[in-house]
């Protein structure tokens, strides 16, 4: 039945450093024990005696692992590993911690160290972060590296267009070996020394977010690793959160831009049979924030994620340590310094009862949700948006490419004039006004944490209830079909570079067999430079080369032109233009209208994505959109946005809200089954004379079950592990059929029974 659940499906699990608490024991399916220091053997013990499947994580790019740094591993110092800026900066994860470079004596330390983890069993083994930063490169180990790989000698990437991306190409190359090479090591030591199926996973940020934040790092080029078997898309608030521009205006959009980045994050899985968790996490790195503002972002990922329905795993809680037993707001002084050290203040408390209950809630709903029947209100998910590794390489320009005035850090001092704060509108607004003025001022804009080519793109297509999908175009060379459940690509090379030739020979088969493309750009990307495949071949840029094996014109005029069973529009902007102007995001949303209304498809602009899931239906209403009004349900529905599941009859949500319901109209022939509940329900029994629960959830959680039932119950008692009695309120709905328990938990299994009236 719905909600019980072998933990060996390991559809939910969460990451923790720290030893087993009652306050933890979340009743998720598996524990990543974090981390490889000499803890890791006593703690994988205390999680697996309390029943978690084991896993082990650890950071592949950061980590304590002073031993190898010193010269205690091999004799050798390896500081000259650390990555470095142009001025010779070290680039550090916090004082103690730089962030490497992935060399093979590093693959071959971290591997030696994660051997352990295999003796003791675990069964899974996840390398988190591979990441590179854009602004580093300078170091002894990367100059060793770019020689070797390039076969000529080291140039600072600064310096020409070339070097920059050639750079860059190469850090996201170095974290892709080093992952092949300690998977493929830690796989063969287990099949030899144990006769054991290892499984080797990859937590990462999206493809958006490092491309926001300028980190190298490889992504589809994953999907060329055959011992890797899967990955945790690292999608949170704080990620999220990251501001951007619609229609002029700079400023954070959690639930949008987290969509976004967990839909280019299930394209890493399609078509390969390798599993994808979704993370979600009740707060974030930044200790600054309120309770309030951890919960308001909460609700907007979770929804984000919801909205894919096709991936159910999820990791619940990164360090649920820090949720449960921490306290908040905390004060971080150095925080541009990478000094994690904060403090309490007169305003730090811990987590609201409320909230712990909600992700209680949550934590057992993201555990049912492999539901094969869906489908998306309005237009559907027919509209693709590419999005490629090559993004990665050309977020910075090198000298000489950006002239005249810069903008300097205005988009940071915007974002941060108060710790805490989200963006300053008043800075924003001054920002925004000089980019639309100052022509000059685009380059810098377009290389800037905004990443307006992207959302210049996605954004006026969401904010209009469109659910596009963010395509990786790297795909369309590895699988035959990749394309072919989408009606409309929308693609530029402004922003993303096609690696070779047959991409382009991939999308235009997609084309003529009666897809419509809308290609946006107009050539002026530095990037297109480059020595690269197309220069080689005569074309100025890659989407001439496209343009021509379609017999167009290599420069063609804004319009739309044949091709074979589908065609090609053409529009000739720059894409992070479409951000600053309320009137070219209009012109780009008709552009798309039309091409849909020309395939007999219909988008009527809506300010909501709503997805009925199975008997779940998840909601968010945008603000920012076409319309203010309220969105509006009829009917006979559990709210499981609240804590006790109230059973309603109408709900509304406006603009920024989300909701998630339980539609009692999908399930009219079921007479037992789960609702919701903030306590895992390890099992469930009917017979003659009435039912049986058993449930179990962390201490200190006010716990809440809905419970339908063939019949009304005319009394339930409750006793704990001892056989003591538990204080339960009982509640009976007849419109739903449903009963709900209420009771306060202590981290013990609770027996619930129950008979019937009759």
């Amino acid at each position: 039945m719905a909600y019980i659940r072998n933990k060996k499906e390991e559809l939910t699990g969460y990451q923790a450093s720290g030893d087993f608490r009652p306050s933890v024991d979340l009743q998720c399916d598996f524990v990543m024990v974090y981390g490889i220091d000499d803890t890791m053997p006593d703690r994988i013990r205390q999680y697996r005696e309390k029943g978690y499947v084991i896993h082990l994580m650890t950071g592949i790019a950061w980590g304590e692992y002073q031993d190898y740094l010193d010269g205690k591993w091999d004799g050798r110092k390896h500081w000259d590993e650390g990555q470095v800026e142009r001025s010779g900066k070290d680039v550090i994860h916090n004082p103690t911690v730089p962030y490497m470079v992935p060399t093979v004596s590093f693959s071959e330390y971290l591997t030696e160290r994660m051997k352990i983890a295999v003796d003791m069993g675990v069964e899974a083994i996840h390398v988190e972060e591979p990441e590179f930063w854009d602004r580093s490169g300078y170091s002894e180990a990367f100059k060793r590296e770019y020689e070797i790989y390039y076969k000529e000698p080291w140039r600072p990437q600064h310096e020409d267009l070339d070097v920059q991306y050639k750079s860059a190409r190469l850090k996201a190359y170095l974290y892709s070996r080093a992952i092949d090479r300690v998977s493929a090591a830690l796989k063969e030591y287990a099949k030899v020394v144990y006769n054991r199926d290892l499984r080797f996973y990859v937590p990462t940020h999206s493809l958006l977010n490092y491309t926001q934040w300028k980190i190298m790092s490889p992504e589809a080029a994953l999907i060329n690793i055959p011992t890797v078997d899967g990955y945790i898309a690292q999608i949170w608030t704080g990620t999220s959160r990251e501001a951007n521009v619609y229609e002029g205006v700079y400023k954070e959009r959690t639930f949008e831009t987290a969509y976004l980045e967990y839909g280019v994050m299930q394209e890493l899985v399609k078509g390969t049979g390798r599993r994808m968790w979704f993370l979600n996490d009740p707060i974030e790195d930044l200790p600054s924030y309120t309770w309030e503002n951890y919960e308001y972002n909460y609700r907007k990922t979770a929804a984000a994620s919801l909205l894919h329905p096709h991936i159910w795993h999820y990791e619940i809680c990164p360090w649920p340590h820090r949720v449960f037993d921490g306290r908040y707001p905390r004060f971080q002084p150095n925080i541009a310094k990478k000094d994690e050290t904060s403090y309490e203040t007169d305003q730090s408390r811990p987590i609201p009862g409320s909230y712990s209950t909600l992700l209680s809630g949550m934590f057992q709903l993201f555990g049912d949700m492999e539901q094969k029947e869906f489908c998306f209100e309005g237009a559907g998910d027919s509209v693709g948006i590419c999005m490629s590794d090559s993004g990665l390489f050309q977020r910075t320009f090198p000298d000489g490419i950006v002239n005249g005035r810069k903008l300097g850090d205005r988009f940071a001092m915007a974002k941060h004039k108060n710790t805490g704060n989200p963006v300053d509108e008043e800075a924003a607004e001054a920002l925004m006004k000089e980019i639309r003025e100052d022509e000059s001022l685009l380059l810098d804009f377009i290389q800037s944490d905004a990443f307006p080519q992207f959302y210049g793109m996605s954004l006026p297509l969401l904010k209009y209830g469109l659910p596009v999908r963010t395509v990786q175009l790297d795909n369309v060379r590895r699988f035959a079909g990749y394309l072919d459940t989408l009606k409309v690509l929308i693609l530029s090379y402004e922003y993303i570079k096609p690696e070779a030739p047959d991409i382009n020979t991939a999308v235009l088969s997609w084309v003529m067999n009666g897809g419509t493309l809308l290609y946006i750009g107009d050539g002026s990307d530095p990037f297109h430079r480059i020595d690269s495949w197309w220069r080689k071949s005569g074309y100025e840029n890659p989407a001439r080369h496209l343009f021509r094996l379609a017999g167009m014109e290599e420069k063609p005029e804004d319009g739309v032109y044949p091709a074979g069973n589908g065609k090609i529009v053409v529009w000739n902007m720059v894409p992070a233009k479409i951000c600053l102007s309320r009137e070219l995001a209009q012109e780009y949303r008709y552009k798309v209208k039309d091409a849909l209304e020309s395939l007999g498809l219909s988008w009527e602009f809506r300010n909501d994505l709503t997805l009925h899931r199975g008997p779940y239906i998840i909601s968010a209403v945008m603000d920012e959109s076409v319309t203010d009004e309220k969105k509006v349900w009829e009917g006979l529905f559990a709210d499981l946005g609240e804590n006790d599941y109230p059973v309603i009859t109408h709900k509304e949500i406006g603009p920024d809200e989300t909701a998630l319901l339980f539609d009692f109209d999908t399930i009219r022939e079921e007479t037992f089954r789960v609702i919701g509940t903030s306590a895992r329900v390890l099992d469930a029994q009917t017979d003659d004379g009435g039912f049986q629960l058993k449930l179990k959830t962390a201490d200190k959680i006010r716990a809440y079950t809905r419970v339908r039932l063939p019949q009304k119950a005319a009394a339930a008692l409750a006793v704990d592990e001892q056989g003591q009695h538990v204080p339960m309120e009982v509640n009976w709905d007849d419109a739903s059929r449903t009963l709900l328990l209420c009771y306060d938990s202590h981290s013990e299994e609770v027996t619930v029974t129950g008979r019937w009236e009759n």
